[in-house]
């Protein structure tokens, strides 16, 4: 019998952690295999977001309907980022991580070499001067800009660029059955991910890190298991489990690659192929969510901040607070969509209301592992957006299981 992709990943981290733990040597000789299935993922990433985004421009019938579409996704990135960073702030108020914090802080953190980009130069930086170079480099939001535009320019000149559009239409369908190869094999790349990773990790750094490590991920799971069910339920009228399962498969493969980029190709193919989500949806809402939509990292930015603050006895009050909601949201879009890009642009966040920059050492130890969990939050983010402005936008979904009564 056939096993589910979602139940192979699975046994891949299960297997990955048991040998991790007891073959850590030969973990570390596999490391090269879960290089080359982020390798495979990188390759494709900036020809199906190409494909997804130009085909999906211009499969949208007039501009106004672009305009809706932009607005509620818009809309749905601002309302959940800033609630992600509402519970987390709540939690670290509350649990109060960094109070009896006893930890090393020998390790320099260099700020000149991991200068965030300021909001000025993120706007600036969308905009590519070559377009050629931006793809060689996977900056992705240029690419995304590119495209919105190349897409609409297309629809405006629509029949005499008939022979164009019909090409970025066969590109997208040849770049979906390319995912579909690779995501046959994921579940190898996950299972050396995961073995490595847990070779490397010790047990000591969690024990002293132990409080911290619990609240990140009580305000991820909460986000993940409360919020975005909600939503999911009340307005998208979705059974939040059952599209969790379909989305299983992309979720453990954010968690492994620890890039919300490099996990793009999967999230579109599990949607377009077992949820049913239109491709002028997915096209438009998951590149762009990729590289904006960070709830895990606007969180877990709140939460560090504010441990940070916990640790140096510094206390912040409800002004400071609020200051960090605003620049959390702004350095989570400022995030690049690759691991631990969030623990960089936290120099913003730390910046905003004077606490040390020193203090970001203290939790590079267990970044890596929380990096994971706030990358699978992300794309679940991601998914749950591209589901819900389907459902308003009246698209009939693949599953009748999916919806609720």
């Amino acid at each position: 019998m056939k096993i589910k992709m979602h139940t192979q990943i699975l046994i891949a981290l299960a297997g990955g952690i048991a040998l991790g733990r007891l073959f850590p040597q030969t973990a570390e000789n596999l490391k090269f295999i879960g290089d080359l299935f982020i390798r495979l993922l990188k390759m494709i990433i900036i020809p199906l977001v190409m494909a997804s985004m130009i085909s999906g421009i211009v499969s949208i019938p007039d501009w106004g309907h672009l305009g809706r579409i932009g607005l509620r996704t818009f809309l749905y990135y601002l309302a959940t980022t800033v609630m992600a960073i509402l519970v987390g702030l709540l939690l670290v108020n509350l649990i109060r991580p960094g109070l009896h914090a006893d930890l090393p802080r020998q390790e320099a953190f260099d700020a000149e070499t991991h200068t965030p980009p300021t909001p000025a130069q993120i706007i600036t930086d969308i905009v590519p001067d070559n377009i050629i170079a931006a793809m060689a480099r996977l900056d992705v939001l240029p690419v995304i800009f590119f495209s919105l535009l190349f897409g609409i320019a297309l629809s405006a000149v629509r029949e005499k660029a008939a022979p164009v559009i019909e090409f970025f239409q066969a590109l997208d369908i040849v770049m979906m059955k390319l995912t579909g190869w690779i995501m046959a094999v994921a579940p190898i790349g996950v299972f050396a991910l995961i073995a490595h990773l847990v070779s490397q990790m010790g047990l000591r750094v969690l024990a002293d890190l132990i409080q911290y490590i619990l609240t990140v991920i009580s305000g991820l799971l909460i986000h993940a298991c409360v919020t975005l069910p909600l939503l999911l339920w009340v307005v998208a009228k979705i059974r939040p489990f059952r599209f969790f399962q379909a989305m299983c498969s992309a979720l453990a493969a954010a968690f492994s690659t620890a890039s919300s980029a490099a996990t793009l190709p999967l999230s579109i193919e599990l949607l377009r192929e077992k949820v049913g989500v239109s491709k002028r949806i997915t096209g438009f809402v998951m590149p762009l969510g990729a590289t904006v939509n960070m709830d895990g990292t606007a969180l877990y930015e709140a939460v560090a901040a504010l441990f940070i603050a916990q640790a140096y006895g510094m206390e912040l009050g409800l002004a400071q607070q609020m200051l960090i909601v605003i620049t959390a949201t702004l350095a989570s879009i400022g995030a690049a969509a690759i691991p631990s890009a969030g623990l960089i642009t936290m120099v913003i966040v730390l910046k905003a209301v004077n606490l040390p920059l020193e203090g970001i050492a203290m939790i590079w130890a267990v970044d890596r592992l929380l990096d994971m969990c706030r990358t699978a939050v992300n794309v679940w983010g991601d998914s749950c957006g591209a589901v819900l402005i389907a459902r308003l936008d009246g698209e009939t979904l693949a599953s009748p299981d999916l919806l609720r009564a």
